[in-house]
C-alpha cells in the first residue's frame, strides 16, 4: 500500500511539472497587431472604417486633382506640381489636426470621467459596472467607446480584453493611463480604489490647467510658422492671374525654383515647430 501511495504522488508530481514545462499547454498570449503610422493617426483621429490603404489612395488623387486643376488655371505645368504635392498632404493634415483636437477634448473630460468612476464604485458598483454605467452617464465625447466596452465585456466576460479594446478605439495616452491604473486595481484588489481613483483625478486636471497654459503661449509660434509658410504661395496664386510673370515658371529654371522654395518652406516650418514644440505624451503599452 505505501509502495502504491508512493508511486501516484511520484506520478502527481511528475504531471505537475511536465505541465509547467510543456510549451503547448501554457495558454497563448493576445497578440496586439502592431498598427502602422497611418494606422495609428486614422485611430487617433477618430476615423472608422477606412484604411490606411485608402488614405494612401485620397492622397494620390488629391494630387492628381490639385495638380490638375492648378496647371490648368496658371497655364504652367510646374506651378500644378508643387501644388498637386501640396494637396496630396492635405488629408493627412486634416486628419492630424482632427486628432490633435480630439485629444484636447478627450483630455478636458477626463477628469470628470474619473470623478463619475469614483461615484460609481463608492455606490457599491464593480469596476467592470461602473465602466459600463459610463456608456449612459460618462462625458459625451466618450460614451461610444465605453458603449463599445460594455458589449464586449458582456460577450466575452474577459475584462482584461475588453480593456485593450477600449484602449484600441480611445487611442488616448491619457486614456491609457486611466485603462492601465484600472487594470492593476482589479488585479491587486484592496478597499484603496476610491482614493486612486480620487488621486488620479486630482492629477489629471492638474497636468490638464498646466499644458493649457503652455498651449496658449505656443499658439503665437504655431500661428507664425502657418503664415511664413502660407504667404508666399498665397502670392503665387496671385501672379496666376497675371499670364506674362507666371510664364517665367514655365522653364526648367522655374521648376527648380518652385521645388527649392517648396523644401525651403517645408524645412523652415517643421524647423519652427520643433523649436516651438510641447513634450508628447507617449502612449503606454499600446
Amino acid at each position: 500500500m505505501g509502495a502504491l501511495t508512493g508511486l501516484m504522488a511520484g506520478l502527481g508530481v511528475v504531471l505537475v511539472a511536465w505541465a509547467f514545462t510543456d510549451p503547448h499547454w501554457r495558454p497563448a498570449r493576445r497578440r496586439r497587431p502592431r498598427t502602422s503610422p497611418l494606422g495609428a493617426l486614422l485611430a487617433q483621429a477618430g476615423v472608422q472604417g477606412i484604411a490606411p490603404a485608402q488614405l494612401v489612395g485620397l492622397c494620390v488623387i488629391s494630387f492628381f486633382v490639385g495638380g490638375v486643376a492648378m496647371a490648368g488655371f496658371s497655364g504652367v505645368a510646374a506651378i500644378g506640381l508643387v501644388f498637386g504635392l501640396m494637396a496630396a498632404g492635405l488629408p493627412v493634415a486634416v486628419l492630424r489636426g482632427r486628432a490633435a483636437k480630439r485629444l484636447r477634448e478627450h483630455a478636458a473630460v477626463w477628469p470628470d470621467a474619473v470623478d463619475n468612476l469614483t461615484s460609481a464604485v463608492r455606490a457599491g458598483l464593480s469596476l467592470p459596472e461602473a465602466l459600463i454605467q459610463l456608456g449612459e452617464r460618462g462625458p459625451e465625447g466618450l460614451r461610444e467607446a465605453f458603449v463599445q466596452f460594455g458589449r464586449d465585456y458582456q460577450a466575452s466576460g474577459r475584462f482584461n480584453e475588453s480593456l485593450d479594446l477600449l484602449k484600441d478605439r480611445l487611442a488616448d495616452p491619457v486614456g491609457d493611463r486611466v485603462v492601465e491604473a484600472l487594470r492593476i486595481a482589479r488585479e491587486v484588489g484592496g478597499g484603496d480604489l476610491g482614493r486612486m481613483l480620487r488621486s488620479l483625478s486630482g492629477f489629471l486636471r492638474d497636468d490638464l490647467r498646466t499644458r493649457g497654459e503652455l498651449e496658449s503661449r505656443q499658439s503665437w509660434t504655431v500661428n507664425g510658422a502657418r503664415l511664413a509658410v502660407a504667404a508666399p504661395w498665397l502670392v503665387l496664386l496671385l501672379m496666376c492671374l497675371q499670364g506674362d510673370v507666371i510664364d517665367r515658371f514655365a522653364s526648367g529654371t522655374g521648376l527648380v525654383v518652385l521645388l527649392t522654395g517648396a523644401a525651403l518652406c517645408l524645412i523652415a516650418y517643421r524647423l519652427m515647430m520643433w523649436i516651438g514644440r510641447l513634450p508628447a505624451e507617449r502612449r503606454i503599452l499600446a
